[in-house]
């Protein structure tokens, strides 16, 4: 046996494993249907918005959630961190032209602590404010504020929390990539996610796999608290990560896919998706150089391996490995073919998976080199302190 065809096989075994043993993690079948029976009373909710120069998008993300047709009690606290666009200022325009102005707080945060990143004291912020308008409020939902919500996605959210007795619903709201190579790198940014937390996986009581994205988190209060609180998660970067680890420690959470709510911060060139992936990369590797050298050699198997092995057995007349390498390849687009389906993009895109791979290894690899020079996870003019 060649190196090569040993390399091809190896590949191939990883993807069988993948695709039958990992959790249904390609499926994307964990939707939000609004088909959970509503509470017998509807719950008092206080959305905290954390926002720091966001006066793009805060007139359009704002203004859904002040129109969200929620049967109970709603409050929207935006936690303005720092703003220097006039956000806050668009904020209160926004919520005189709604026809709910009386469901929107503004606050500022107080000068940041040593040892808190700007997005968890901009929470803390906003949930000390929630404390201080209901003590008694038993949900928070928190969202970024480049985040449009349909009108009935609190309802739905409500609804599956109570009707599940869980400690965290969250969605992974639909990113836009509508342009140029955003539309392979973006569904390629949602399918490597779910490979990493199967999101089956996360929604079982018996699985240790916890995760949460944090564009739409509805969490229930008490189990926050007994799990510290935002204090818990002062320097988090992969914030929504850590939510749901620490709240799966409380009781079962729920995370799903949906196409109704949607990010409006457009990613349209390599540059844009590379800085969003560069900045925490290296964080979800725990700084480790063995983690990072580990995950550069099985990206290299899993999405490299079999396109060269593909070319190189048509190339050198080597029909087994051409085959074991052509059958990787098709085997791994088939499980990409459901996040493009999600996001409407061209199913042929499926076959360049290999090369989304590749890029989003080297952005890895760039968020090693960022570290490494001190750099951090530099964000909006603020770097998180290093660890």
């Amino acid at each position: 046996m060649t190196l090569p065809f040993a390399a091809a096989a190896l590949s191939f075994a990883a993807w069988v494993y993948l695709t039958l043993l990992h959790g249904r993690f390609w499926c994307g079948d964990q939707r939000l249907e609004g088909s959970d029976a509503p509470p017998a009373v509807w719950p008092h909710i206080i959305a905290v918005v954390p926002a720091r120069d966001e006066a793009e998008v805060i007139e359009r993300s704002l203004g859904s959630l002040l129109q969200q047709d929620y049967p109970g009690r709603l409050t929207v606290v935006l936690a303005d961190d720092e703003s220097t666009d006039g956000t806050a200022e668009r904020a209160a325009e926004e919520a005189q032209r709604s026809a709910h102005a009386e469901r929107l707080q503004v606050v500022r945060t107080p000068p940041r602590p040593t040892g808190w990143v700007g997005k968890m004291w901009a929470l803390q912020t906003g949930v000390a404010e929630a404390e201080a308008i209901d003590a008694e409020a038993p949900w928070l939902l928190f969202t970024d504020a480049d985040i449009e919500h349909s009108p009935g996605n609190l309802r739905r959210l409500v609804a599956r929390a109570e009707a599940g007795g869980l400690m965290l619903v969250s969605l992974m709201v639909r990113l836009e990539a509508d342009h140029g190579i955003a539309r392979l790198l973006v569904p390629a940014f949602v399918y490597f996610f779910q490979k990493l937390y199967p999101f089956p996986l996360v929604n079982d009581r018996n699985s240790r796999i916890a995760a949460a994205a944090g564009g739409c988190m509805l969490v229930r209060r008490e189990a926050l608290a007994r799990a510290g609180g935002i204090e818990r998660l002062r320097g988090e970067v992969i914030d929504d990560c850590a939510f749901g680890r620490i709240l799966k420690e409380q009781g079962p959470i729920w995370l799903g896919l949906t196409e109704s709510e949607r990010s409006i911060r457009a990613y349209i060139g390599l540059a844009e998706v590379w800085k969003m992936v560069a900045r925490s990369a290296f964080t979800q590797l725990r700084y480790s150089w063995l983690l990072l050298a580990g995950t550069m050699l099985g990206l290299s198997l899993l999405y490299i391996v079999p396109p060269l092995a593909t070319i190189a057995g048509l190339v050198e007349g080597a029909p087994r490995l051409f085959l074991v390498g052509l059958a990787t390849w098709l085997l791994m687009a088939a499980t990409f073919l459901p996040t493009l389906a999600l996001y409407r993009c061209n199913p042929l895109l499926a076959l360049a998976l290999p090369l989304a791979g590749t890029l989003y290894a080297c952005m890895t690899f760039d968020s090693a080199r960022r570290y490494y020079q001190g750099r951090g996870a530099d964000w909006k003019g603020r770097s998180a302190a290093m660890r």
